[in-house]
């Protein structure tokens, strides 16, 4: 059965602590997986504009001797399915031609459509509802400062986005409390926050949504915020930044988690000065940049798994 990352309902807790794992061993020895994808081909769709997500996984799967094929759907120079083409036809063609589909978007539809009407492994690389990649990531990241997930707390301010909802899944994955601290105007998607919190009852954690900015870190092992202001969202930047200003992180707010080893967090470009301050970003508390390495490793893990060079 062809297997998907359509978000991180495609993955139960076994599925997550073992993508971890070969996330951590492929980080230590990747030479030992040079080769695993010797031959393979993957088509990179990127609607979206992207540093991160294009360059990790164009060099991960090359890292594994597989060929990446970067292309776009908008543009000149874009596939037809950006002119026209339905999902169903580049589904059922591309799946000819290439061994599995990455795809950063805006509609979750269309990352549905590809995995309906394919007959390949599809990657959600991004959409306006998810972005189960980056989340993978921060739980390897998570693991690797704090020496486990199980247990902690692990608290999201800001707007209740594509980053929120997939943090909100991961977190019961992984045995970890999330927190959501937003204002009331910008909370996540409510289906999204109760299969949450249905997946956070059967794995034995919390998801919660908290508007008190104070109440809502306390406690906290991982502070974790994002952009106030997200691609398409630019013509309401002003309304947002105003409505999130009390959600900066600063070592103020740091402070009051009241935990000795809190770490900091970031997925990612940062805006530096709203959503969080230099001493922060730059201070003992930040691990952003070894979060954002971690989307290489985590990525070729999925790989490796979703392609069958390894096994859940």
């Amino acid at each position: 059965m062809t297997r998907h990352l359509r978000s991180l309902l495609d993955l139960d807790a076994d599925d997550t602590t073992r993508l971890l794992d070969l996330a951590i061993a492929v980080k230590a020895e990747p030479g030992k997986y040079r080769a695993a994808l010797d031959g393979k081909s993957i088509a990179m769709i990127f609607a979206k504009q992207s540093t991160r997500t294009r360059i990790s996984f164009e060099v991960g799967i090359s890292q594994l001797g597989a060929t990446p094929l970067a292309l776009s759907s908008s543009g000149g120079t874009g596939m037809q399915m950006g002119r026209g083409e339905t999902v169903h036809d580049t589904a059922k063609v591309l799946s000819r031609f290439v061994d599995a589909i990455v795809i950063r978007t805006y509609g979750q539809d269309q990352v549905e459509g590809l995995a309906e009407h394919g007959s390949i492994p599809v990657i959600n690389a991004l959409t306006d509802l998810y972005h189960p990649c980056q989340a993978l990531a921060d739980l390897q990241t998570v693991r690797e400062h704090l020496g486990a997930t199980q247990g902690k707390k692990l608290v999201y301010l800001g707007a209740g986005n594509n980053v929120a909802h997939s943090l909100m899944l991961a977190g019961p994955r992984a045995g970890m409390d999330v927190v959501i601290g937003c204002p009331d105007s910008l909370r996540p998607d409510q289906k999204v926050l109760e299969r949450a919190r249905a997946d956070a009852n059967k794995y034995g954690t919390r998801v919660a949504v908290e508007t008190d900015v104070d109440a809502a870190v306390k406690g906290a092992d991982v502070v974790y915020t994002d952009t106030w202001v997200s691609m398409g969202e630019e013509e309401e930047a002003k309304r947002l930044i105003e409505i999130l200003r009390p959600f900066s992180v600063t070592p103020e707010l740091m402070g009051k988690t009241g935990q000795d080893k809190s770490i900091f967090m970031h997925c990612l470009p940062a805006h530096r000065g709203d959503e969080v301050v230099d001493d922060v970003m730059d201070g003992k508390w930040s691990v952003v940049f070894d979060q954002a390495e971690n989307r290489l490793h985590a990525q070729k893990a999925l790989l490796l798994l979703l392609l069958g060079a390894e096994s859940f």
